[in-house]
């Protein structure tokens, strides 16, 4: 019997907070590509990108703080572990592996930090018309205009992460019998009964609206 079928145990795996944030992030990317492709609404797509960029402040605060698995430590992995995961992709036995895989890890630090970048280059760019990013007036017209060019192009480069790792999830749906999608709406993800694993610890719903808080008011300082 493969270890797939194998008995399963649910393991509480992601926590409240970080599945908000989730769910949050993905309507915000959603919203923010339809605000400027097709409502071509600046104004608004400027508010969602403020949004963007507290929520995922909150995000880079949560991954030293959050719960267990939330934390940067757990699933950012050296390159020696990172090739060595490459070896079982095509197996198709159920991974024991509770949080991010160790090459799902780079793919979540890589959207992190594109997204940033994104959302930071937003705060210096112009139209040419009638918007001027919040910080535009801190650099020069030459380079509000590079700045917003990379804006454009990283948005293009972060659309084919997002797809590669929607891809990665339907592979492991089909491959592995794993419900990606399933344990971030219900925070209990399925392991191998012998996996040994634990519950994730930590990660409160208090301090997650208190650093939430925090770092909506950070922005709205600097955009306000």
């Amino acid at each position: 019997m493969s270890e797939s079928s194998s008995p399963l145990q649910r393991l509480f795996v992601w926590e409240l907070p970080l599945r908000l944030f989730h769910w949050a992030l993905v309507a915000l990317v959603i919203a923010l590509y339809l605000s400027i492709e097709v409502m071509d609404n600046i104004d608004r797509h400027a508010q969602l990108g403020y949004a963007l960029l507290a929520l995922l402040l909150f995000r880079l605060i949560w991954g030293f703080s959050g719960g267990t698995y939330a934390r940067f430590g757990n699933f950012l992995h050296g390159p020696r572990t990172v090739l060595g995961y490459l070896h079982t992709l095509p197996a198709k036995q159920h991974e024991a592996i509770p949080g991010h895989n160790p090459l799902g890890g780079w793919m979540v630090m890589l959207l992190l930090l594109g997204f940033l970048a994104q959302a930071l280059m937003g705060l210096f760019s112009n139209d040419d018309i009638l918007f001027d990013g919040p910080l535009r007036s801190l650099v020069s017209k030459e380079t509000s205009d590079s700045l917003t060019a990379l804006h454009g192009e990283l948005f293009e480069v972060l659309l084919v992460l997002v797809g590669l790792h929607i891809a990665a999830v339907l592979y492991y749906r089909v491959r592995k019998g794993e419900h990606l999608v399933r344990a971030m709406i219900t925070g209990y993800k399925e392991l191998p009964a012998d996996a040994d694993a634990q519950p994730s610890r930590g990660g409160k719903s208090w301090l997650a609206a208190i650093i939430l808080a925090v770092c909506a008011g950070g922005v709205y300082l600097i955009v306000g």
